[in-house]
């Protein structure tokens, strides 16, 4: 069983917890470990977990029977998913692929619902994903149908601070040029050049290993 205070630090969801609901919560959790690119599921798995991610990043996406991929949303470390899925009991509709190695937290079907029927808070927090997350996935179509490829950087970047869906991020981002063209649907050369401009327009700085931003509303409304 994981401890009481390392799940308030990989989960932001359980500060609002009382005692009794944070022992169910601690109890029903295990952790798991993925390789860079490997699948962490795919669509058409069973929904048997709630999902966080520990340390990382993942793609969650979905490939048309055309062959043609789309990119939901990026998934770092904070990030919890799957609620959706989970409440309807249904089979999972796109594919999660892990970008880096990547550990997740894994929460069984029966906490997840002891904690929906129980938990005042937990419910607060569901209210508030699920609002979040549907605008981000209807932001992720229409900027992919209506943004060049810069814009589309700098949204893909912006979505990853959102304080709902990621409540930890820093302005600091730890992340490839090769990740960021994954999530924004580009070549790693591309993401490159658009990085470049993005840093030009003074909205972002490169950096070793990451990208620390500077205007964040201002990528957040690329291509206005």
């Amino acid at each position: 069983m994981i401890a009481a205070e390392y799940l308030k630090r990989i989960a932001a969801w359980s500060r609002e917890l009382n005692d009794r609901e944070i022992e169910v919560a601690r109890g029903g959790i295990v952790e798991k470990s993925y390789r860079a690119n490997e699948h962490i599921f795919m669509r058409g798995d069973a929904f048997d977990y709630w999902t966080g991610i520990v340390t990382g990043l993942a793609r969650m996406s979905t490939v048309s029977s055309g062959g043609k991929a789309a990119t939901f949303a990026g998934l770092t470390a904070g990030a919890w998913f799957g609620e959706g899925s989970m409440l309807k009991s249904e089979p999972r509709r796109y594919d999660v692929v892990a970008l880096r190695d990547t550990r997740l937290a894994l929460m069984d079907r029966n906490t997840f619902f002891w904690l929906f029927e129980n938990s005042v808070a937990f419910n607060r927090f569901l209210v508030r994903q699920l609002n979040e997350r549907l605008g981000q996935f209807i932001g992720a179509v229409e900027h992919g149908r209506t943004l060049d490829a810069t814009s589309r950087v700098a949204r893909s970047i912006a979505s990853l601070f959102n304080p709902i869906l990621y409540p930890d991020m820093t302005r600091h981002l730890e992340i490839t040029q090769e990740e960021i063209g994954a999530l924004s649907g580009i070549s790693r050369q591309n993401a490159n050049q658009c990085l470049k401009r993005l840093e030009k327009e003074g909205l972002l700085r490169l950096e070793y290993g990451g990208v620390t931003i500077i205007e964040l509303e201002r990528l957040r409304h690329h291509g206005d």
